[in-house]
């Protein structure tokens, strides 16, 4: 820890830049999942291909720069890639960024695991409707586990390591319990009102883990910070189709007509909104999130003694 503090005073751009630029390569591995996981593909061999089967060489797949070296196109046979890359690399690594420069080492170090694991599941569940165990199950696991050993997750000091890694597995398991009990009631009382399932078990698995990480709070907050910033994303999108160019023709604006109705019938993933509200809280609200929190518990507790 002293080694660390000595090179962000001698060189405090050092440790920032170095978070993002790892960051980067990170969400460049992430890019790999995205794709693979969802078609049973092995992660680590081969090696990164292009569509028409070439290796990619190792100059071509510098994250970030690569896209934007290559104009978005493979260099072996002019095929257009997706925007996808490089914004996935850049994300992370600005989410790297984010915890480094909003925590403590080693409370950082755990929230950057969380983000690339959330980043993952988010543009998987974007693709497919679905969110693999690996992530939801997985985040609560390890989340769980992570809190006996760094009890910092929790912004419990380890003063004494046996009674706050105590502490701090109870907070874990609290944000498990609460966090996914919560989005599972939700879940069917909105089922039962719309007479149509309206979320998916991986998104109660999901926020389980995300209650492993962040507690009963961070849970609780994820589910309205990520309804709300789910809101505020359907509004722009819908603002945006209609400052659309529209159809000159009867046929053209019957089959926009069609689309558009088959858009708002479709399923929404509600995986990468929790994920959103889960990070926004991590890196941003958690310190007036936690207050609001405390004031309602200390209001209940006047209640409750008369």
């Amino acid at each position: 820890m002293d080694t660390l503090h000595f090179i962000e005073a001698d060189f405090p751009w050092f440790l920032s830049s170095f978070a993002f630029v790892m960051g980067a390569i990170v969400g460049s591995f992430l890019n790999v999942c995205i794709y693979r996981i969802p078609a049973g593909k092995s992660v680590v061999s081969p090696g990164s291909t292009c569509a028409c089967g070439q290796a990619i060489k190792w100059f071509d797949n510098i994250p970030i720069l690569s896209w934007f070296i290559l104009r978005g196109r493979a260099r072996c046979c002019g095929a257009a890639y997706s925007f996808r890359y490089p914004f996935v690399e850049a994300l992370t690594g600005f989410l790297f960024l984010a915890a480094w420069l909003s925590q403590s080492p080693f409370k950082a170090l755990c929230l950057m695991l969380f983000a690339a694991m959330l980043v993952c599941a988010s543009f998987i569940d974007f693709d497919h409707m679905e969110i693999p165990d690996r992530f939801s199950i997985g985040l609560a696991v390890i989340g769980f586990a992570i809190s006996v050993l760094v009890p910092e997750l929790h912004d419990i000091p380890r003063s004494q390591f046996a009674s706050a890694s105590v502490q701090s597995v109870f907070e874990s398991a609290l944000g498990i319990l609460i966090g996914s009990g919560t989005i599972l009631w939700i879940g069917l009382l909105a089922e039962s009102i719309l007479r149509k399932e309206a979320m998916g078990f991986g998104d109660v698995k999901l926020l389980g883990g995300i209650g492993a990480f962040l507690g009963w709070q961070g849970a609780i907050f994820s589910i309205f910070g990520g309804a709300l910033i789910g809101c505020l994303g359907m509004l722009v999108w819908s603002i945006v189709r209609k400052l659309r160019p529209q159809p000159e023709t009867p046929h053209q604006r019957a089959n926009t007509s069609e689309e558009n109705e088959e858009e708002l019938q479709g399923h929404i993933p509600f995986g990468p909104m929790l994920a959103s509200g889960a990070l926004l809280y991590a890196f941003l609200l958690e310190s007036p999130v936690l207050t609001y929190f405390a004031q309602f518990e200390e209001l209940f507790r006047q209640i409750s003694q008369g």
